[in-house]
């Protein structure tokens, strides 16, 4: 039976695309705000400015600038080239070089176990945006539920004062009954927790004591949970027809709330003091001489950017074939680290007005990831008028910035479930998008127990560090060593035109030598200096360090997995298989025929199946 072209294209394909079978972008701005939202996440909020504090101040600028133009762009570049020239996902684009197949299979099983962690974060924004719909924040003050520790102001325990004549170390009772005056710099405080803190630990999460004692599942952020996989799998029900277009919303309008945010943190007290400790009055220029500096600075430039984790190939993917992925990868590059300085304004003037308010150094009030989100900055938002106002538009906007990245995330596992099985997803892919987000939230179940954070903060320890350096060490070396720079170069020309060799001078420095190196280097100096998972003054248990080891090593096991598998099956001596895998498969090459040229001519009909018939086949004979 003859059926028409449009009967065969995918469900989000329309007449208009360039590729019928697997759909394109519907314009390049649905393109690049979903690069931006992928690439701009929480840790632009919540990590890059600290670093910037701890490390010197405006002087980690220059580290973060270079190890832009050394590690990220050049990776971030390969990953949407690659991609847009073979219109494949993370999986089927190593048809470049078959051998290394399994480096895509590794991002994509770090991809899910990061999408599973990623949306409970989103799943504790909405619970503190809902919280926010009260007219006195439920974190301002030790309510019903805070211990003997909570207080809102420090407590002075004990100090030094003169006496007679004579200096005495005495309790703070003695010191104000007999009005004594405490000497500058001698001054003991008592341990307390700020209302915040233990709004977070005993209300929200209602936290237990450690990974030993999972507790029950807490019924409200496993309600959040939901909500958050259904405004997942809402955003993605048509792929990138539907997702193209929410993120218009989801990745413009955080810019608009830190704008908002700013504003309104620049013209309170103290909020000069909070932005000197973010720049500097006189930035530290000798920081720059502590390897640490530059290993942050590499290390925040590689994962802010999310190179590696197969989400720059799938979204590149459906890219139409002569787009300028240049100039494209500069853009989103470039958007992505100004947003992180930007970010920075707004988050250290409220702190540096909430360390006024409360009497203490801005070092004090200052923190990173889980507790400046959702315990320093909710802190210093509750002491502003209208705090339930300006606590809504924060966690909104954390709301906002996790979704397009877990979209990007999803899509990315949709886009490898399609390049598989491309006849399923043809007549399936709402239901199949559906399940992923059903499983991954049963998945996700673990971490909203009472032990949840414990899980949330073991999986990123693990999965989202070594699994990615080794993805992309094996990525740079398999693309530029095996498959042949040059020959990659070429291919990129068949995409935005020739160019010239001065052009070309950079990224080939880059990709043969300095991205490499800096990887590498990475990579060693992580493993060196590994230490145990903590949370907070936490420990974690012996077996919980071995399931941290597990995830990983179920991770990249498969890079050797899957290049046996290919050895295997591949024919003649063993030297000649290892060639023979070393080597592009018969398909690879542009996906449709009107690109493909003189180079690629001889190049197999990627798509060609069965008409109609869906595929039964296992996944190791996928991998052949």
């Amino acid at each position: 039976k003859d059926f028409s072209l449009s009967s065969e294209k995918d469900a989000h394909a329309s007449d208009s695309d360039e590729n019928l079978e697997r759909g394109n972008w519907s314009n390049k701005a649905d393109y690049l705000l979903s690069m931006v939202g992928y690439a701009v996440g929480l840790g632009n909020v919540w990590r890059f400015p600290y670093l910037t504090y701890q490390n010197g101040g405006g002087a980690f600028l220059i580290p973060y600038t270079l190890m832009l133009a050394l590690a990220g762009l050049p990776l971030f570049f390969m990953e949407c080239s690659l991609g847009q020239f073979a219109s494949l996902g993370p999986i089927s684009v190593w048809r470049i070089l078959p051998l290394f197949q399994g480096v895509g299979v590794t991002m994509v099983i770090i991809s899910t176990f990061v999408a599973i962690y990623y949306n409970v974060i989103i799943a504790y924004a909405l619970y503190y945006l809902f919280a926010s719909f009260q007219k006195v924040l439920p974190w301002s003050d030790c309510f019903s539920w805070a211990d003997e520790f909570c207080s809102k102001t420090r407590l002075i325990s004990d100090c030094n004062a003169t006496l007679d004549g004579e200096i005495i170390h005495a309790n703070y009772s003695f010191i104000t009954s007999n009005n004594l005056t405490c000497i500058n710099d001698t001054i003991n405080y008592k341990p307390v927790q700020f209302p915040s803190e233990q709004y977070w630990n005993k209300v929200a999460l209602q936290r237990s004591s450690g990974l030993d004692e999972t507790g029950n599942i807490v019924w409200y952020l496993a309600l959040c949970l939901l909500l958050s996989w259904m405004i997942v799998a809402a955003a993605l029900f048509k792929g990138i027809k539907s997702s193209g277009k929410v993120v218009y919303f989801t990745a413009l309008f955080p810019y608009v709330i830190l704008l908002i945010l700013l504003v309104r943190g620049a013209t309170l007290e103290g909020a000069l003091d909070g932005i000197e400790y973010y720049i500097g009055k006189q930035s530290n220029i000798t920081k720059l001489m502590e390897a640490e500096v530059w290993k942050d600075a590499a290390t925040q430039i590689f994962y802010s950017l999310s190179v590696a984790w197969g989400g720059l190939v799938a979204l590149s993917s459906y890219n139409k074939f002569h787009n300028n992925c240049y100039s494209d990868a500069i853009f989103v590059c470039v958007t992505n680290c100004l947003t992180s300085v930007f970010a920075g304004f707004a988050i250290f003037s409220v702190l540096g007005h909430m360390a006024f308010v409360s009497e203490r150094p801005v070092s004090e009030v200052v923190d990173s990831g889980f507790d400046l989100a959702f315990v320093a900055y909710p802190e210093a938002l509750s002491k502003l008028p209208v705090s339930p106002l300006w606590s809504f538009l924060f966690f909104f906007m954390l709301l906002l910035l996790g979704l397009d990245s877990q979209f990007a995330t999803i899509e990315t596992l949709t886009t490898t479930i399609q390049d598989i099985y491309p006849q399923m997803m043809k007549k399936l892919r709402i239901p199949i998008t559906l399940g992923v987000c059903i499983l991954l939230f049963f998945l996700g179940l673990i971490c909203v127990t009472q032990a949840g954070i414990y899980w949330v903060n073991l999986i990123d320890h693990f999965c989202a560090g070594w699994g990615i350096l080794i993805a992309a060490v094996l990525e740079i070396i398999g693309i530029v060593y095996i498959y042949g720079g040059n020959r990659f170069i070429e291919d990129i020309e068949m995409m935005i035109g020739k160019k010239s060799c001065f052009f070309w001078m950079w990224w080939r420095m880059c990709w043969f030598f300095l991205t490499p190196v800096l990887l590498v280097a990475i990579l060693v100096w992580s493993l060196v200096t590994f230490s145990t998972p903590t949370y907070g003054s936490v420990l974690y248990p012996a077996w919980g360090t071995a399931v941290g080891w597990c995830m990983i090593i179920f991770c990249v096991i498969w890079i050797p997995i899957v290049a046996v598998v290919k050895i295997c099956k591949a024919e003649g001596n063993i030297c000649q298989r290892i060639v023979s895998c070393c080597r592009p498969t018969a398909n690879w090459g542009p996906y449709l025929e009107c690109h493909r040229g003189e180079r690629y001519s001889h190049v197999v009909n990627p798509q060609k199946e069965k008409e109609h018939e869906i595929p039964t086949v296992s996944a190791f004979t996928y991998f052949r």
